[in-house]
């Protein structure tokens, strides 16, 4: 046999098995890259999907967390840099879409094939003991005393300091924004008095209001919220209407492996997806959680996804508040 033909033999082989290989997907454990810091909320809904997802893939899915850069860019990178083989997937939330003005990396959102689990509404909290008992009190000694009162969110550019930038240009308040990697630390730091208000999600702060850790001052959306073991939580858009200019703006919280990889890959972590958000224990766990379900999935979620990057970006890139201008990275105006 000459060596063209035994080449091409082998060459035939191979490109059997890796299909065999593909058409069998999941082969090997899956490991789901969240960008965020463990306890905050994409880390948490990763979790407890991927717990399900695993019950159709037939294996299991490893979950870690890569925190660091801007916009979770770190982790987004650390997942590029692996073979888009399904293998290796990014457990993300739309405040990814921040990288690229944040300066994080210099790519657009639609590297990426994702799925949307979906979002939990901000709030404005402090400590129980905090002098300020109503979302006005606070907003009047920001004015009184600009950049001296110190409030936490996640890393810069997430979806948090944007609603705190926000706020800021609605109300004439200016805070000393401390970043944190992830929501929990952000509410930790708030909790242990590094700053003295935090704004997260209610999904995240849920367990905090009810245990009597913080006190809820205003939800960032425009109608109140209602929480078991703690009342009514009123909006803040009733004592400022021009909140409304640029709120409220919804969560995105999901996953998303590289879009080249293999169809037949995106197809079973599809089905895998949509079974997930159909089981009970995802329904009960988001509704007693105060999360929105979404679901959505490929084309659905990557123009979701387009329209949070186009937003977040020209938003930050207006206030002041991005290091790049969108329209280098070809980021369409809203």
């Amino acid at each position: 046999m000459s060596r063209k033909i035994l080449a091409l033999v082998l060459a035939l082989v191979l490109g059997m098995a890796a299909g065999a290989q593909a058409a069998d997907y999941p082969v090997r454990d899956i490991t789901d890259v969240v960008v965020w810091a463990a306890g905050g909320g994409t880390d948490v809904c990763n979790r407890i999907v991927m717990a399900e997802m695993q019950k159709t893939l037939n294996g299991r899915i490893n979950v870690t967390n890569k925190t660091g850069g801007v916009g979770g860019s770190i982790g987004m990178l650390h997942v590029l840099s692996q073979p888009a083989d399904g293998y290796t997937l990014a457990g993300i939330s739309e405040s990814c879409v921040t990288a690229g003005v944040q300066g994080g990396w210099d790519k657009k959102m639609d590297v990426w094939y994702p799925f949307i689990i979906g979002g939990s509404p901000d709030l404005v909290s402090v400590t129980p003991e905090s002098a300020y008992k109503t979302i006005t009190d606070l907003i009047d000694a920001a004015k009184k005393a600009p950049n001296t009162i110190k409030i936490s969110a996640s890393a810069a550019g997430s979806i948090h300091h944007l609603n705190v930038l926000a706020v800021e240009a609605a109300t004439g308040a200016k805070f000393n924004y401390i970043p944190y990697q992830g929501s929990a630390p952000a509410q930790t730091a708030a909790m242990t008095g590094e700053v003295s208000v935090v704004v997260t999600s209610l999904a995240e702060q849920q367990q905090l209001l009810k245990g009597k850790k913080l006190r809820p001052l205003g939800m960032l959306i425009p109608d109140p919220a209602e929480l078991e073991g703690v009342g009514t939580i009123p909006s803040a858009f009733t004592a400022y209407p021009d909140l409304a200019k640029r709120l409220p703006i919804m969560q995105a919280i999901g996953f998303a492996i590289r879009d080249d990889a293999p169809v037949n890959v995106k197809q079973a972590l599809t089905n895998a997806f949509d079974k997930a958000m159909q089981s009970e224990p995802v329904k009960k766990w988001l509704k007693e959680n105060y999360y929105a379900a979404s679901g959505k999935s490929g084309e659905e979620a990557r123009k979701e996804f387009a329209k949070l990057e186009s937003l977040f970006a020209w938003t930050l890139w207006d206030l002041k508040a991005a290091k790049v201008d969108p329209a280098t990275l070809k980021i369409p105006k809203p």
